[in-house]
């Protein structure tokens, strides 16, 4: 067995992980990073990356044809074989030597292997030839091992061959029919990826009343009705019962709790995540595997006495998000290397890539109201304001600000529209900010831009 002592260890290289390593590493600190996979993680290579460059074709041909003029040129549809190379391209025919160079070059040492705790402060790095590296942290081991997909217990579904969000992005070609089975973000943006990309028969069952659920209800009613303006099935409120092929090539047999029968060539299962820590050997340090790992505000998992063990990303359960990930990555790293004990934010920033877009933080009015805040909302149409009429024809959308009366400050928005996701940072910031209403009336938004949505919420609120 190899002896590593280093004074921090990370477990996945995924996009938290890196970004911990490497500010412990520009501290001057000896680190060590394990990871089983691809170093870059589902973000790079099966995730962010590979969906968002399929679905901008589609993106940037809709938005053309809402231009006169432009849409005039678009006489032709997406070549999807086209849109997979430059997916290719992003993800570098996955293959990590970049990233794993970013490693090196700041002498952060890659250990390839799965990753488990043994003991305090220790982990054994295995690799498939059953090779083992004992690496002993002298100050923190950073667990930073993400989510897979999750599948639900529908009759079936786990015997069956299916596309989970890596079948999806990594295809290499359009299924005639496509079942996808949750409408959330995933679920949704690959719905209409598929469809724009050239597959004429897409389907979304959600189990809830709405697509994008957790999000205000407008903006899964919005995203329903651009789903089937476009020729989207979408079905909500109803269950998956069960599922069949007849063989693995076969078409998907799939019966609703409804008695809705429905058949197609692939099916993506877009339903949740699940922790990637069953294998990790949390039990080793009083745990339990299979589980988020629960951690404070520091990112240091709780129920574990010396307080070296910390859990950022995804594997905390916290924000299922890359850009918390890496946030929380920079708040663990400088309470390992000593910079005093940042104090991570609840407030979480979110963009679903569909179009229309549906970009959201902070609180829904519900959970601002669940939480017995004193609120009012106020709402304006997205594309109600100049910057909206310049850049194209019906670009519509909701713009919505939930507003706690008696701070005067903004817990809350949302916006849905044609690449709202710009809007987004402006709302974190006057959330996270705590920022007065009476401020954020000096706040001028350029124009002719989107942003001067901010001056009619601030004025129904009295600003």
């Amino acid at each position: 067995m190899r002896e590593l002592q280093v004074d921090v260890v990370v477990v996945g290289a995924g996009p938290a992980g890196e970004n911990a390593a490497g500010r412990c590493a520009d501290a001057r600190l000896s680190v060590a990073v394990v990871e089983r996979q691809l170093v870059g993680g589902e973000c790079s290579y099966w995730g962010c990356i590979p969906s968002k460059t399929l679905l901008r074709p589609g993106d940037a041909v809709a938005a053309a044809r809402r231009v006169p003029g432009a849409a005039e040129t678009v006489t032709g549809r997406v070549d999807a074989q086209s849109a997979f190379a430059q997916r290719d391209y992003m993800t570098s025919h996955w293959q990590d030597t970049g990233q794993a160079k970013w490693l090196a070059d700041r002498n952060i040492t890659l250990v390839r292997g799965t990753g488990r705790l043994a003991e305090e402060r220790v982990v054994n790095a295995t690799t498939e030839d059953g090779d083992t590296t004992r690496l002993t942290a002298s100050r923190a081991v950073v667990l930073a091992t993400g989510t897979a997909a999750a599948i639900p217990p529908v009759d079936g579904l786990r015997e069956i061959r299916v596309w989970d969000n890596r079948g999806a992005t990594a295809a290499k070609e359009i299924p005639p029919r496509l079942l996808v089975l949750g409408g959330g973000a995933i679920g949704a943006e690959m719905a209409q990826g598929f469809y724009r990309l050239g597959c004429p028969d897409v389907t979304v069952v959600e189990g809830t009343d709405r697509l994008v659920p957790r999000e205000e209800p407008f903006a899964g009613e919005e995203l329903r009705a651009a789903f089937e303006a476009e020729g989207i099935t979408v079905i909500t409120g109803v269950l998956l019962q069960k599922v069949r092929r007849e063989a693995a090539d076969a078409p998907v047999e799939a019966t609703l709790a409804d008695g809705r029968e429905l058949v197609a060539d692939e099916i993506l299962v877009a339903v949740g995540r699940r922790p990637a820590t069953a294998d990790l050997g949390l039990d080793s340090v009083g745990l339990q595997p299979g589980r988020f790992v629960d951690v404070d505000d520091h990112m240091r998992a709780t129920g574990v006495s010396g307080g070296w063990l910390y859990a950022i990303g995804d594997c905390n359960g916290r924000a299922l998000l890359t850009h918390m990930g890496k946030y929380q990555a920079r708040i663990a790293a400088d309470v390992i290397i000593g910079n005093g004990e940042p104090t991570a934010t609840d407030v979480v920033p979110r963009v679903t890539f569909t179009d229309p877009q549906v970009a959201a933080v902070g609180l829904t009015e519900a959970q601002a109201r669940e939480q017995d805040l004193p609120v009012r909302t106020v709402s304006y149409g997205t594309g109600d304001v100049p910057g909206s009429y310049v850049r194209g024809n019906g670009l519509g959308g909701t713009s919505k600000l939930v507003v706690d009366t008696e701070r005067r400050i903004v817990v809350g928005a949302t916006f849905t529209g044609q690449d709202v996701q710009e809007l987004l940072h402006s709302a974190t910031i006057a959330v996270v900010g705590r920022v007065p209403l009476e401020v954020l009336g000096h706040a001028v938004p350029s124009f002719p831009t989107v942003s001067e949505v901010w001056l009619h919420l601030l004025e129904q609120c009295g600003v």
